[in-house]
């Protein structure tokens, strides 16, 4: 028996939220972490009974552990699925060969299946710090994956997690690459095919680098964290779900990749695509519409590199036994009235219930996207997928199904209403020329979005309409004062997010 298996720690449970990286802290005086060398940011292999994970480890210098304990983050706790008062075995993380492959990528070799697969495999198991999935990640970006990188990529993803196949071959899905705010179609889209009858499961990411994903925009409706089962069942009964993917188990190295992708504002195309795919294929999807916003402010600013794109999801796609179809849309300006979960919320019930406040410009989006779907799936003839889709809107059909599937994954909730708000006004008449995404978006980050869900910001005006002096161009809301001044201010020294000029 060796020193670290004679001295084995009370495990306590600190309550601290580090995302997917295990965290264990140790005082500076602990004899585990003397007779074992351990130091600060040290890789640590925990044990109990039959389970092992390995963490970063923290020392401590206060009280906050007490001798003889070891404190554990939440995802250690969890993933052990320890009990009060367990001890746990402490040693040396062993060596993660695939670190060395990511080294190699930096350096500009390129990487093969095996290496991906290796690599995707040794994300979800938890063998990686943050710092290694930032190196991953920066190591990829711009534009430096070759085509069979990034399709090694996807079946890497794709195999280092569950999967889900359905009954029948009419199993659609849809994405949008993102880029632009308040594009909120997809709970529209599954709640018009699944009413049509068709299997849409779809799973969709939090925010990465926006003001709301629809992940958070549902979860200001209903349960998005639902499990494998849960997420079969609500399927199998209503033919679609709008969860959570992080929650299922779908390929899990992308919602990983995603949270480091978030704190370090990138999202490389290369692994774009492969979240994509992997993510549809995954959930048994055969038929796929991808929608792509094109603008000077969107994600893709020019039709050429929308173009590409689109042509890489689509052979890859195809090689990966996907039917893919992809759409170019309008990226000028933000889609609906609110930036924001909730607000975003609001406009998607505002269409499904055929209101007739609710904006136009995402009921138009959305018809046109579940039109495309359905006569991409040939379900309906070509060019009578919008006109179907529109009837499905307005005869109530799609409203009722939303319910049904919101009720199903725990039941329907009302959107929450922000307690602080502040309107905007416009300085002079005119017409209003340009909207800038980019900074919309980051306005109604700053108000607190996606968060506080509440938070965001509430559009009064498109492009193209004509607002007179003193009008409300745009409403700010926020849960918190200081976060609405700061919002506030954010606002005023970037004026040219919304452009104003007088005349024709």
């Amino acid at each position: 028996m060796d020193k670290s298996e004679s001295i084995l720690p009370v495990a306590l449970r600190l309550g601290i939220n580090s995302r997917h990286e295990p965290l264990i802290f140790l005082r500076s005086d602990s004899p585990v972490a003397r007779s074992e060398g351990f130091e600060s940011m040290s890789r640590v292999q925990i044990e109990v009974n039959d389970k092992a994970i390995i963490a970063t480890l923290l020392i401590v210098y206060s009280d906050l552990i007490q001798p003889g304990f070891a404190g554990l983050s939440e995802t250690a706790w969890k993933r052990l699925k320890l009990k009060k008062g367990q001890r746990i075995k402490l040693s040396h993380a062993p060596q993660v060969d695939s670190l060395a492959y990511i080294r190699a990528k930096a350096f500009g070799h390129e990487l093969n299946k095996h290496q991906l697969q290796e690599i995707m495999r040794d994300i979800v198991d938890g063998h990686y710090m943050d710092v290694h999935l930032a190196a991953f990640i920066t190591a990829c970006a711009n534009n430096n994956m070759t085509h069979e990188e990034i399709l090694y990529l996807t079946e890497a993803m794709v195999d280092a997690g569950e999967t889900l196949t359905w009954p029948g071959d009419k199993i659609v899905d849809k994405h949008c690459v993102g880029g632009l705010p308040g594009n909120r179609t997809s709970p529209i889209v599954v709640s018009i095919l699944a009413a049509k009858g068709l299997t849409i499961p779809k799973t969709s990411s939090r925010a990465i680098t926006s003001p709301a994903g629809t992940a958070d925009v549902m979860e200001t409706m209903t349960k998005v964290d639902l499990s494998f089962n849960q997420l079969k069942e609500v399927v199998e009964k209503h033919h679609g779900c709008l969860a959570w993917g992080g929650s299922v188990s779908l390929s899990p190295a992308d919602d990983i990749l995603i949270s480091v992708e978030k704190a370090l504002d990138i999202d490389f195309e290369g692994q774009l695509i492969a979240s994509i795919l992997s993510k549809k294929i995954a959930a048994g999807s055969k038929y796929v519409l991808i929608d792509i916003p094109v603008g000077p402010t969107a994600k893709l600013r020019s039709e050429e590199s929308a173009q590409e794109l689109a042509d890489q999801l689509s052979t890859v796609g195809k090689e990966m036994g996907l039917k893919v179809k992809v759409v170019l849309t309008d990226g000028s300006q933000p889609v609906g009235y609110g930036i924001g979960p909730a607000l975003e919320a609001w406009d998607v019930i505002g269409v499904l219930k055929d209101s007739g406040s609710a904006p136009k410009d995402l009921k138009e989006r959305s018809v046109l996207l579940a039109g495309e779907l359905l006569e991409h799936a040939e379900v309906v003839k070509k060019g009578e997928g919008k006109a179907e889709a529109l009837r499905v809107i307005e005869s109530g059909e799609a409203w009722d199904k939303f319910l049904q599937i919101c009720e199903a994954q725990g039941g329907f909730k009302q959107p929450p209403i922000a307690s602080c708000k502040m309107d905007v006004h416009a300085e002079k008449s005119g017409y209003i020329r340009r909207i800038n995404n980019r900074l919309l978006g980051r306005l109604a980050k700053l108000a607190g979005a996606p968060a506080d869900h509440a938070s965001g910001v509430y559009m009064e005006a498109k492009v193209g309409d004509f607002i007179t002096e003193g009008s409300t161009l745009l409403t700010i809301h926020s849960e918190a004062p200081g976060e609405l001044e700061y919002a506030l201010n954010f606002y005023n020294s970037h004026k040219e997010m919304i452009i104003i000029e007088e005349g024709l």
